[in-house]
C-alpha cells in the first residue's frame, strides 16, 4: 500500500522504482487507482471512432522476429496492393460513414515513393473530410533510408501529400538489447523518438505503442513509459498510448505462454498512473480481444480504438480482428459494461454521444 500513498501525492510523479513496485499491488487496488484517474480525466466516457485500417503491402525489407505479418518470413502469400484497389476500399468506407482511415504498411523495397505517399493525395482530394492517420516511424525511418532523403524531408512531403496524424506503431520496446533481439536493424529508439519529436515541432499529433508480453521484463515496460513522459513533457503531441499484446502464433519469438489477462490488465493499470501526461490510454480490442478491452474501462483505459473494419498485421500472428466490429454492436458492449460510448474524431474531439 505504500505505492498507492504515493500515487496520492500531488506534488511528485511516480518515479521508476514506486512504478515498478505497482505491478506488486493487490489486484484490485491497483485497479481503483488507475480507474480513479481515468474518472478524473474522462468521467465514464469511453471514446471509439469509425475507422478502417488498410494495410497495402507484407511485403518487407526487415525481418523482425515478432512479425507474422511480413511475406518474407512465415506468411508466403506475398501481396502489393496498386493505389486503385486501395481507392476502392477508401470510396466504400466513406459511404459507410468511417471518418479515419489509418495506413501501415510493411516496408517494401520494390515499389517507389510515390506508391507510398501518393495514395494519402489521392485519398484527400477525393475526401478531404477523411482523417488520414498513416506511417508509423519506422516506416519513416525506411522511406528515409532506401530513398536518401532526411527524416524532414519525408515528413515534409507525408504533410504536402495529405497525412494528418501519425500512428505509433514500431515503437515495440525501447530497451536497446530487447530491439535488438526482436528487431534488429528497425529504426532504433532514438530514431523513434527523434522522428516523433519532428512530427510534433510541425505542429501534428501521434500516438505511441508498446508491444508487451514477449521477452520483454516489467522493467523493460517502466523504462519504455518514462521515454515516453520525456518527450511528451517536452513536446506535448503524444495523443494516446496504446499498449499492443504480443501474439503468438506464426512467428519467430516461439513464446510457448501467452501473457495472463491479469498482467495486461496491471499493465494497462500502471500505464494510466506513470503516464500522467499522456490523456488517452487505449485498450486496443484487436490485440486483447473485445472483451478484455472491455475489462480494460475499469484498470485506466478510455478509449477502445474503433470499428477497424478489416486489420491484416495483427490477424496474421493469432488475433480475431480480420473483420471489425459492427458499431451498433461495439456501442452496446460499452453501453452494457457501465460505460459511455462517445464517438471521436481521430484528434479526440467529440462527434456524439451514444
Amino acid at each position: 500500500m505504500e505505492g498507492a500513498r504515493i500515487i496520492m501525492r500531488t506534488d511528485n510523479r511516480i518515479d521508476f522504482e514506486t512504478a515498478l513496485k505497482l505491478y506488486d499491488m493487490d489486484f484490485f487496488e491497483l485497479g481503483d487507482l488507475a480507474n480513479k484517474r481515468r474518472e478524473e480525466l474522462h468521467g465514464k466516457k469511453t471514446y471509439f471512432n469509425i475507422n478502417r485500417h488498410i494495410n497495402p503491402t507484407n511485403v518487407c525489407a526487415d525481418v523482425c522476429k515478432f512479425c507474422a505479418y511480413s511475406a518474407t518470413r512465415k506468411n508466403p502469400n506475398q501481396y502489393t496492393m496498386s493505389h486503385e484497389e486501395i481507392m476502392v476500399t477508401v470510396d466504400e468506407i466513406s459511404k459507410r460513414g468511417a471518418r479515419e482511415v489509418h495506413i501501415v504498411s510493411a516496408h517494401n523495397p520494390n515499389v517507389t515513393l510515390d506508391w507510398y505517399l501518393g495514395i494519402f493525395k489521392k485519398i484527400k482530394t477525393q475526401y478531404p473530410h477523411l482523417h488520414v492517420k498513416a506511417l508509423t516511424a519506422a516506416e519513416v525511418d525506411f522511406l528515409s533510408r532506401h530513398h536518401g532523403l532526411t527524416y524532414d524531408e519525408v515528413l515534409d512531403l507525408m504533410i504536402e501529400n495529405g497525412v494528418d496524424s501519425m500512428p505509433g506503431g514500431g515503437a515495440e520496446i525501447f530497451d536497446e538489447k530487447v530491439r535488438d533481439f526482436i528487431c534488429k536493424g528497425k529504426v532504433t529508439s532514438d530514431q523513434w523518438f527523434e522522428i516523433h519529436r519532428k512530427w510534433h515541432e510541425r505542429g501534428k499529433k501521434s500516438n505511441v505503442t508498446m508491444l508487451f508480453g514477449h521477452v520483454e521484463s516489467r522493467e523493460n515496460r517502466i523504462d519504455h513509459m518514462m521515454r515516453i513522459r520525456e518527450l511528451q513533457d517536452v513536446t506535448g503531441g503524444f495523443n494516446c498510448f496504446i499498449p499492443l499484446v504480443y501474439q503468438t502464433e506464426n512467428n519467430y519469438l516461439n513464446i510457448e505462454a501467452p501473457i495472463t489477462a491479469n498482467e495486461v490488465l496491471k499493465t494497462m493499470a500502471v500505464s494510466r498512473l506513470v503516464l500522467d501526461n499522456v490523456p488517452n490510454l487505449k485498450a486496443y480490442w484487436v490485440t486483447s480481444t473485445v472483451n478484455l478491452a472491455l475489462v480494460a474501462q475499469e484498470f485506466g483505459a478510455n478509449d477502445l480504438d474503433g470499428t477497424i473494419e478489416k486489420e491484416s498485421i495483427n490477424s496474421a500472428a493469432g488475433a480475431k480482428s480480420a473483420n471489425g466490429v459492427v458499431l451498433e454492436d461495439f456501442i452496446a458492449l460499452i453501453k452494457n459494461s457501465g460505460f459511455s460510448p462517445v464517438e471521436r474524431d481521430s484528434l479526440y474531439n467529440e462527434i456524439k454521444v451514444w
